[in-house]
């Protein structure tokens, strides 16, 4: 991607502001490594660090999650403006779901530079550029050459345009999780392998993700998806992170719950709450506004940085099984 979209340009410079633990960052900065780039390592993240690093180096590549482009646009736009970003070229993100409204601010602010990937460790191959982006937005893209790629029903058979199913990969190349065969077993059939998300295609053929098979909640028999709703909690300026997870309900089976992580010193209050749920309500269907939101100081992620829902989950159903 790197190459296809940069050419030979001698003047790389590619800035490493998330961990180099995780796949993706570790992907791209070995990669412009290997194409000749400088590479500018952040100690951690920081909005006007990241900034001021892309400035004074003239960083023509980057990779970025989601969650780094809300605190970007959250800081003022005299900070913004400080700095010369005219060298970037492609901010590439994945690993987790972006907003429309989150990823079409960021290409308004910095043009078209942002490329956006859907795959795992595992194999996939799924990516969008910005222009595409915005004639499909909300996609994260059609696959890879030599990638094969369908939506499936429980049934395991291939549904039709516009249907939300499982997703399933074919890429030619079989592997398995170590040490375990079950794992192995429920992700791979018949040569075909499913990182587990549920999502649809277009008429063109364009995928769109709903959330991971594990994390929907299934309210009164209607399937709710987590990330559409954390998508519309994150663009508050009050949260700082949240996570939205199905909890036991005699009625419904499972009601929607959210836990937010106040931004700063924002004082966690019922009026508060009465706020994000307004603002929940103005972006959301009734169906998806959670019933109750709990704030917590921080919320647990995983050495990645990817929120660690099941954590967030078990919390509410101690001494009770949940049937999904």
């Amino acid at each position: 991607m790197l190459r296809a979209c940069l050419g030979d340009a001698a003047d790389r410079s590619h800035l490493v502001c998330t961990p180099l633990y995780h796949a993706g960052p570790l992907a791209y900065a070995d990669g412009a490594s290997l194409l000749g780039a400088d590479l500018v390592l952040l100690d951690r993240f920081d909005p006007e660090a990241v900034l001021a690093a892309i400035a004074a180096h003239g960083v023509t590549s980057t990779f970025m999650v989601p969650t780094q482009f809300v605190r970007l646009l959250r800081l003022p736009e005299e900070v913004r403006r400080r700095y010369d970003l005219s060298s970037l070229r492609m901010v590439v993100h994945g690993s987790a779901p972006v907003a429309p409204d989150t990823k079409r601010a960021m290409i308004e602010w910095l043009g078209p530079v942002l490329y956006e990937f859907y795959g795992g460790t595992e194999g996939g191959g799924v990516s969008i550029d910005s222009m595409t982006w915005l004639a499909h937005p909300g996609s994260v893209g059609r696959p890879r050459e030599g990638l094969g790629m369908e939506v499936r029903g429980d049934d395991g058979t291939r549904v039709a345009a516009g249907v939300e199913g499982q997703v399933w990969f074919n890429d030619g190349r079989a592997f398995e999780y170590k040490d375990d065969p079950e794992k192995t077993a429920g992700a791979v059939r018949d040569g075909w392998f499913s990182l587990g998300d549920i999502g649809y295609l277009d008429g063109d053929g364009f995928l769109y993700l709903c959330d991971r098979r594990a994390d929907v909640v299934i309210s009164g028999g209607v399937n709710v998806y987590p990330a559409q709703i954390e998508a519309v909690l994150l663009a508050h300026p009050l949260v700082a992170d949240c996570c939205v997870v199905g909890v036991p309900d005699d009625e419904w089976g499972e009601s929607l719950r959210a836990v937010v992580q106040p931004v700063g010193a924002t004082v966690p209050t019922p009026e508060l709450e009465a706020v994000l749920l307004a603002h929940c309500r103005e972006a959301l269907a009734g169906y998806q506004v959670p019933r109750a939101i709990d704030f917590d100081d921080t919320l647990p992620r995983t050495e990645t940085g990817k929120l660690a829902r099941r954590i967030v989950r078990d919390r509410y159903w101690a001494g009770r099984e949940r049937r999904i």
